[in-house]
């Protein structure tokens, strides 16, 4: 065999060997990295874990409600007022009243399910490493459970802010650096599909002050 027919054979092997490479139904590591990527593209990690409504109340005796609210204030997204409430015909309190800035209002994600509802979103998940994966095919209905690590990208000034961070614990883990969790990926015919994500194991429980994935 000349060396122009060894040629031809070899371009052609390499070129098969990319294109089952390239196969979105192929059981490889990019290919999970890709599944896991568009899952999270379209599940941003938002500041609340149920939508919110404003404008909002808060009593200014509620020490940690208020100073949630505040940090947004101070990075521009609520306005803030005071009033008062009345409580009983001859009684009232003090409260603070928050609303959407327009700098709020255009970083704003709305919820299309709730209308006025809505949320702040941070960032996206994204894959660094996949670390392990059980054995699987390229077959559709094939599944297979992946650890791996990931970073947000895309985070806004507001979320990288020290006063947001301490308000919302979540934000700064998040934002802190790599982090691991697990997902199972399931073959289709479009390629391999993100199916099942639990909460990442170093999300601590979710509370007023804490930021989540939404749903």
């Amino acid at each position: 065999m000349n060396s122009r027919r060894i040629a031809a054979y070899t371009s052609a092997a390499l070129l098969v060997a990319l294109a089952a490479g390239c196969k979105k139904t192929s059981d490889n590591k990019l290919n999970y990295a890709a599944a896991i990527n568009t899952y999270y593209q379209a599940h941003p990690a938002c500041l609340w874990s149920d939508e919110k409504k404003f404008p909002v109340q808060a009593d200014t005796s509620d020490a940690d409600k208020t100073a949630n609210y505040d940090a947004l204030v101070d990075q521009g997204l609520l306005v803030r007022t005071t009033g008062e409430k009345k409580v009983f015909i001859v009684a009232s309190k003090q409260v603070n009243n928050y609303d959407l800035s327009d700098k709020g209002r255009s970083a704003w994600t709305a919820d299309p399910a709730q209308p006025g509802y809505g949320n702040f979103c941070y960032g996206h998940r994204k894959v660094s490493t996949i670390d392990t994966a059980t054995p699987a095919s390229d077959q559709p209905g094939a599944t297979t459970q992946v650890s791996y690590h990931y970073s947000f990208s895309d985070a806004p000034a507001w979320a990288a802010a020290p006063e947001t961070q301490t308000a919302y614990p979540n934000i700064r883990a998040n934002l802190s650096g790599p982090m691991t969790d697990n997902a199972t990926l399931t073959n289709t015919a479009n390629g391999w599909a993100l199916t099942s994500a639990p909460h990442a194991s170093n999300h601590g429980p979710v509370s007023n002050a804490d930021a989540d994935i939404v749903h």
